[in-house]
């Protein structure tokens, strides 16, 4: 008896033990990054962060005449960003798991020679990174063509780098906006003249506002409170604000110090009456944005459970902004005929760039926004839909 409670006694510390050692092991997760950088021999290899506040050293090796190097830094819960770094020659790399990267390069050509394994992600960034090089040799032939004058140069410039923002949008950003190498093309630049500019600049452009905002409502639903996605916000707004004092300075109708900011991306669309609808419009209330196909699976079980929440909290300031994609405007018009909210359609159906713009991958998806235009969140982030909504409408 007395050697079977300790048995059972060594058994308990032993489980414990376990339990131990695996939640450390947990909270001790790392990513690799090794490999090989031949003809490097005696040269500093940095493995560097490249946080919000720029390029921070981790860890650096003196590469010996074989090349083999290996680094290891702690897993996060979202995208992180480093580099591999000889003097001027760098390799981008991302990780967010556990990931084994492998890199084989030769120095000093290691920018635009290296292979890489392990990692799709990083794979879709050497791509974006190699067409960034072969842009940047486009620009620099066109600026020192002796036949074009200046004109020229900036209207070939421009054709270029529209070309090139058209694919990286299509194939990379607004197929996965989740994705790390989404996040990595927007911050993807371009030396003109003496300066390095953003490929994609939301600080003059709408169209690109659009697109840094599209990949930050992602990175919201699948890193809800990352800094870089709260980072993505901040900018997507600037943006949006400098973007409007522009546009009212050309026009010299409004002061800029009277433009309201919101992190909203505005729609407008006739409703089934033929009004132009505004969503900015709608501020002082708190907004369902919906995008909705009515010929949709579940449409008319959805259509209730909105009345429903319509009728119990439109009279505190909920509004509902439903955006259809049905291709049939008469189906549209006959099926929101009842419906006590704002309905609108988009005529480009599924290829509307309202989707885009707010990164809806599937239908129906919803967004609430506050009475101060300020978009909170979308579907997939709230669990109890009457208690965000009447915390909301307080």
């Amino acid at each position: 008896m007395r050697m079977k409670k300790t048995f059972t006694r060594v058994f308990s510390i032993a489980l414990l033990v376990v339990a131990v050692l695996n939640f450390t092991a947990c909270n001790k997760q790392k990513f690799n990054v090794n490999g090989i950088i031949s003809e490097a021999k005696d040269s500093i290899l940095y493995f560097e962060n490249m946080s919000l506040n720029g390029p921070e050293v981790v860890d650096s090796v003196r590469l010996n005449a074989d090349g083999v190097f290996h680094f290891s830094a702690k897993a996060t819960g979202s995208p992180e960003f480093y580099r591999l770094r000889i003097a001027g020659q760098i390799i981008n790399v991302a990780a967010d798991s556990t990931e084994n990267i492998t890199i084989k390069a030769v120095f000093p050509t290691m920018s635009d020679g290296y292979e890489v394994s392990g990692s799709e992600e990083c794979s879709k960034i050497k791509e974006l990174a190699l067409m960034q090089m072969r842009l940047q040799t486009q620009i620099d032939a066109i600026a020192k063509s002796p036949d074009l004058g200046v004109d020229a140069v900036e209207d070939s410039v421009a054709k270029v780098l529209d070309v090139y923002k058209n694919n990286v949008k299509l194939n990379y950003i607004f197929k996965q906006p989740m994705k790390a190498y989404a996040y990595f093309a927007l911050f993807q630049t371009v030396v003109l003249g003496d300066a390095n500019v953003l490929i994609f600049n939301p600080r003059s452009s709408s169209a690109d506002v659009k697109v840094f905002a599209a990949v930050a409502t992602s990175w919201d639903t699948y890193y809800p409170q990352s800094l870089r996605g709260e980072n993505l916000h901040n900018i997507a707004i600037a943006g949006m604000k400098n973007v409007r004092i522009i546009h009212n300075e050309a026009a010299r109708s409004i002061d800029a110090d009277k433009v309201d900011v919101s992190g909203l991306i505005d729609i407008a669309l006739r409703d089934n009456k033929g009004r132009l609808r505004r969503l900015k419009e709608l501020k002082g209330r708190v907004v369902m944005l919906d995008f909705h196909l009515f010929a949709g699976e579940g449409s008319l079980k959805r259509i209730m459970m909105l009345r429903d929440l319509y009728n119990k909290y439109h009279a505190m300031g909920f509004e509902i902004y439903q955006v259809s994609v049905d291709p049939d405007e008469h189906f549209w018009k006959q099926q929101t005929a009842a419906l006590p909210w704002i309905s609108v359609r988009d005529e480009a159906g599924v290829r509307s760039s309202n989707l885009v713009s707010y990164n809806v991958q599937s239908l129906p998806t919803f967004f609430l926004i506050d009475r101060n235009n300020v978009l909170q969140k979308r579907d997939a982030q709230i669990k109890d839909l009457d208690a965000t909504l009447r915390a909301m409408l307080k």
